[in-house]
Parts: structure tokens; sequence; C-alpha cells
């Protein structure tokens, strides 16, 4: 899934690249498994912005991710692989030998005519979801579940995957891309290999535009400010902050420590922090 430079026929264009799509087989979804998106623009059911710089993104249709992959034991075969705008990675579409179709998080290496199965005794291959505890050690996962019968919450994005690099009682260690070491329970389902789309942390947006179809709008440097509006803000041609950075209400925007789960705290055996 290599990406492709544009010509620079102008300034916005000069150094944006996209990609080539050559791994996409058809540019329609499968409308059973589609619904009608509502767009909140960053704001809560009351109607006020909880989340600055949202909105105006392009319409799009969501498509129904199958996270669990619970039809145990039924093998199925990749139909199709699809963009999807909801999400960085490629999607597969499933045709079960029952009949049955269902979307999937398409892994990196799996292509239009594999066969895949689900399920406790399924094997460890490229594709396949089984629980941890039927996963060899250093076996490469995505799409990793935190509660079993879930469905998959960790390592979804492209390019991601975590490594099992231990088993001990009742849970598994699990080596997360940020580096965290983090305990999960051998009965959480997991799929086997990397998220497809590996070179979209390498994609160059080149123009505020496209950006603005993907529901950014502008953000405004806190030093363009004046004091009244940001605690950046004002001095006396290009001053500097005084102080370390903050948000627009005075909190500390680096390093200030925000987590507290506590319940959860305990699985984590070696922090993403960590020297």
């Amino acid at each position: 899934m290599p990406l492709r430079r544009l010509k620079p026929t102008s300034a916005g264009v000069r150094g944006m690249t996209m990609p080539t799509f050559e791994e996409i087989t058809t540019d329609a979804p499968y409308k059973p498994l589609t619904e009608k998106m509502v767009r909140g623009s960053g704001r809560n059911n009351q109607g006020k912005i909880t989340v600055r710089h949202r909105g105006g993104e392009q319409k799009r249709l969501y498509r129904k991710i199958d996270f669990r992959r619970n039809k145990f034991g039924i093998p199925a075969r990749v139909a199709t692989v699809e963009y999807d705008p909801n999400r960085s990675a490629r999607i597969g579409l499933l045709n079960y030998v029952d009949g049955e179709k269902r979307y999937m998080l398409l892994p990196n290496g799996l292509a239009v005519g594999d066969v895949i199965e689900s399920g406790p005794n399924a094997e460890a291959k490229l594709g396949n979801c089984l629980p941890l505890a039927r996963m060899p050690l250093g076996t490469t996962i995505h799409n990793i579940e935190l509660v079993p019968g879930k469905g998959g919450q960790m390592v979804r994005s492209a390019g991601a995957a975590a490594q099992l690099v231990a088993k001990e009682g009742e849970f598994a260690t699990v080596r997360m891309p940020s580096a965290e070491m983090r305990l999960v329970p051998l009965a959480c389902m997991a799929t086997v290999g990397q998220v497809s789309n590996i070179d979209h942390e390498n994609l160059k947006i080149g123009k505020a535009g496209r950006a603005r179809r993907m529901g950014k709008r502008p953000e405004v440097r806190g030093s363009a400010m004046n004091p009244v509006d940001h605690p950046h803000g004002g001095g006396e041609g290009k001053a500097p902050t005084g102080m370390p950075p903050k948000t627009p209400w005075g909190k500390s925007a680096m390093g200030l420590r925000t987590r507290r789960n506590k319940l959860t705290q305990r699985l984590i055996v070696r922090s993403r922090h960590a020297k």
C-alpha cells in the first residue's frame, strides 16, 4: 500500500502524498452493513462544544465492523478489500460459508480469496482470531479484547501491532505499540497479524483544504492571542510564553498525568512513559 507524490502544480500540492489504493478491489460498500452517521462536530447532546476545532467534514456512511469475530468454527473467504473513511486501516468483506457477510479489520498481507476462521480451535495464522491462551509466544496480534466477549478495543489503527510475550496464571503479557507492557486475560480474543495500510504514518496532508474535509477546523496559537484570551497571549513583538505550556484555561498542557483509572492500573506491568 505505497504512497504517491503529487506533481507540484500549486503550493498546497507541493509535497502532498496520496495512497495509491492499489489494494482496493471495489469502490462501493456493501449497503446492508452500512448506516447513517450523525456528525456531532464536537458538540454534546446539549449542543455545546466539548471538543474544539471539529466540524465541516465530508459526509460518509459508517461501516459496521465485526470486532468480536464470534462466528466460531465457520470459515470465511475474503471477498473484497475496501477503503473505510471512518478509520485509517483497510477493511475486508467476509463471505461465510453459511451465507452471512461481515466486515473485518484487514491484516497486512491478507488478500481476496484467502480463507480465515475464528474460535478456540482456529490455527494461529494470519487473519485468524483466537484466544490468547491458544497462541504461541511471540505472535504478532491486533484487535485485542480487554474483556472476554466484548470485542477488540486495542491496537486497531493502521500499521499497529502488539506482541504476545508471556503467559502466567490467568493473564497474558502483551507488548503494546507504545512499548507499554500490559496484562490481558488469557480468555480474551485477538487477531493474528499487523493492521493493514502500514504507510499511513508517512502520509502528508499537504494543504488545509484536505484537513477541512476530514473535519479538522483551524487552530489559533495561544501566543497570537491577547492575555484575556490565553495565558500565552500578550507581549510586544514575538514574546516568549514566560511559563510552561498551558491550555486556554490555565491547566498544564505538557507532562501532566491525567490517567485516573485505578481499577486497571494494576494491569500495566511497565508504563509507556518508562525510560
